[in-house]
């Protein structure tokens, strides 16, 4: 068999997996998730209702597949303060211990598996980032649309926030020419591991990752 038939036979399997079965599995272990750890999100819910206050989930309109907005769910790690004008202080300010409790545990994306459950999202894709980064990018960083944004990518075991938005993109748009049954599990298994050493939550000038201002 020639090199480009055993290529052409990867990428059919691969396109069957991106098809047909990714889908169903991102359903069945978004559901088993969230019966599993309930009393997570519950505990969860009630700490950051009594320590931030209401709403405890913080909601914002997010592109997915093929750039269709939806409403993605976080659990709440910011204080509403504000300024003398009525402007939000700076995130650094606003984010409490146990906000950055929250997220250095990935306890604040759990809601995201309600997300998973109704199609907006994938267990595994690329992030969903803000609507307003949607007229900044090329056209090759707008591939990273082509699938389900998830719940972890390839970008976040391989740098999360601390890598430049570039490197980001890019790895984004690999995972999108690459999508499989085994990657997909590697990217989950790797994702775990990440959560535990705590790696890659901030970038190295912020507490989370600077706003994209378009590539250079």
């Amino acid at each position: 068999m020639t090199v480009s038939k055993v290529k052409d036979e990867v990428s059919v399997k691969k396109g069957i997996y991106r098809r047909f079965f990714k889908r169903p599995m991102d359903f069945i272990l978004s559901l088993m998730a969230i019966i599993v750890i309930s009393p997570v999100l519950i505990i969860v819910a009630v700490l950051v209702r009594f320590k931030l206050g209401s709403p405890v989930l913080f909601k914002q309109k997010r592109p997915g597949l093929n750039e269709k907005i939806f409403t993605m769910y976080k659990f709440r790690t910011m204080t509403d303060e504000k300024d003398e004008n009525g402007e939000f202080l700076p995130d650094g300010v606003r984010l409490t211990k146990f906000g950055r409790i929250l997220r250095s545990t990935s306890l604040d994306e759990l809601p995201e598996l309600f997300n998973i459950l109704k199609g907006d999202m994938s267990i595994v894709g690329p992030r969903p980032l803000l609507i307003q980064y949607l007229d900044l990018y090329s056209d090759h960083q707008k591939r990273r649309h082509e699938v389900r944004p998830g719940l972890s990518g390839y970008a976040q075991v391989n740098g999360r926030n601390a890598i430049s938005w570039e490197d980001k993109f890019n790895l984004d748009v690999e995972y999108v020419d690459s999508v499989s049954f085994i990657g997909d599990w590697k990217i989950i298994f790797l994702t775990i591991k990440k959560v535990f050493v705590k790696e890659g939550i901030s970038s190295d000038t912020s507490v989370t990752m600077e706003p994209f201002r378009g590539s250079k």
